[in-house]
């Protein structure tokens, strides 16, 4: 499985702290945003992913992340000239894609919790239609809701609605196999101008192809889209690892547990941080594994 990262946009709602820096670079706790998705797109079994920044931030991401060679991944880069829409990434993704299947991850959603990587793991084993993940919201007019039926199964999607049937939102990652790139560039952009990733969603569930997956009460997920709710990310993460024995989002720490590095590669990234207290942290791990 390949990975996709869009970590583009114009990043208005977050302003003035997006005005000079791009919304995914901004800190969750100890770590960059966009540390959060990476990780978990190489938990979900990923190691060559295509970052999809604006085109004035491409070198700010390949500065942080660089070829992904320390991670044991390869990392490459494509620009979205303008928000155009999240179904717009498969598209601009295509030729990375390559006919294979892909997950799909927004530079500003957050997932940890113990119960994670085994929907990552039932998820990443689907070799056919779409699967994505659902959760509980106060605020559904937000998200792109999905209805379910008695059991369990999707019945139907909306995007924003203004009345929801369902407080379900959908979350920003999304597995597909190979039919999505050519959904995508069949698609009418919505009212708003955009490639709407929920009209991607809906074709997988017309054909009768679409998995949701509820998120368990134990996985968290958080949409760090406005200044509160990225207040409230970086303190739960920080409650999160000072009470566990994992840093979570850590894209050092996921590619040694993954196997993708050894534990002196992990220790010379630490190394590389141990001025900070996310680099001591690391090292830490590194040693008491």
């Amino acid at each position: 499985m390949k990975g996709i990262l869009l970590a583009g946009g114009s990043g208005t709602r977050m302003l003035p702290l997006t005005a000079s820096l791009n919304k995914q670079l901004l800190p969750v706790y100890n770590k960059p945003m966009v540390y959060y998705p990476l990780s978990t797109l190489m938990l979900a079994g990923a190691r060559e992913v295509l970052v999809i920044t604006s085109p004035g931030d491409r070198q700010l991401f390949e500065r942080l992340l660089g070829d992904g060679s320390k991670l044991g991944i390869s990392i490459r880069y494509a620009a979205q000239e303008r928000p155009g829409g999240i179904a717009e990434a498969l598209i601009i993704g295509a030729d990375f894609a390559a006919d294979e299947r892909v997950a799909l991850a927004l530079g500003d959603n957050v997932f940890y919790g113990a119960g994670f990587a085994d929907c990552l793991d039932r998820a990443g084993r689907r070799q056919e239609g779409a699967a994505v993940f659902a959760c509980e919201v106060e605020d559904p007019e937000r998200f792109g809701i999905v209805e379910l039926d008695g059991g369990g199964a999707p019945v139907r999607l909306v995007e924003k609605p203004a009345e929801p049937a369902s407080n379900l939102a959908v979350t920003g990652l999304y597995f597909y196999d190979s039919q999505a790139v050519e959904i995508a560039r069949s698609l009418e952009p919505s009212a708003r101008g955009e490639l709407e990733i929920t009209d991607v969603n809906q074709a997988y569930l017309d054909r009768g192809q679409l998995r949701v997956e509820t998120l368990p009460e134990d996985t968290r997920w958080l949409d760090t889209g406005t200044h509160e709710s990225l207040l409230q990310a970086s303190t739960e993460i920080m409650a999160f690892e000072k009470s566990r024995s994992s840093l979570a989002g850590s894209i050092e720490e996921t590619a040694f547990r993954m196997g993708l590095i050894d534990r002196g590669q992990l220790k010379a990234l630490a190394e590389e941080l141990k001025g900070s207290d996310y680099g001591r942290l690391l090292l830490e791990r590194a040693v008491q594994e």
